[in-house]
């Protein structure tokens, strides 16, 4: 890795892009290790507010733009998200929480969490094969993880 930083890839631009690659990486290391492995989180990804961008999610999930500004989009006005709900993945989940630290949605027996970090959205959510209690503990222990950090 030194050799990309003082190398010939330094100043070129690939140096940042690497280190994106190995940080994305890391997250869905982080992502799996303490979300997806749990069983109870069927897909996952982490946002960072500031650009409104997906820094890293599970394998398999697809975000589209829409819907993250939607995610960020939700803590603006929590009591209006708690009337509206949202809408994700061709469904309508009605919202059980909303303030400024957390949504929780739920349609049906699916459901989703987001809880909000200092910069950060991470978002979990579960199938109606997982416990909802247990989905909701690990993204909230992810993001006290962050909030810890600084993040």
């Amino acid at each position: 890795m030194a050799s990309i930083e003082s190398g010939s890839l330094a100043g070129t631009g690939m140096a940042a892009a690497y280190k994106d690659k190995v940080k994305m990486n890391q997250l869905q290391n982080l992502l799996h290790d303490a979300l997806i492995s749990t069983e109870h989180v069927e897909h996952c990804c982490i946002i960072r507010r500031k650009d409104v961008s997906l820094r890293a999610s599970s394998v398999g999930f697809t975000m589209y733009q829409d819907q993250i500004q939607m995610f960020v989009d939700s803590f603006k006005n929590p009591p209006q998200t708690r009337e509206d709900g949202l809408y994700f993945e061709d469904r309508h989940y009605k919202c059980v929480r909303a303030d400024k630290n957390a949504v929780y949605a739920k349609c049906g027996k699916r459901g989703l969490v987001i809880v909000r970090t200092g910069s950060l959205l991470i978002v979990g959510t579960y199938n109606d094969n997982m416990y909802p209690s247990v989905c909701v503990e690990a993204v909230e222990k992810l993001a006290d993880y962050f909030k810890e950090k600084g993040k």
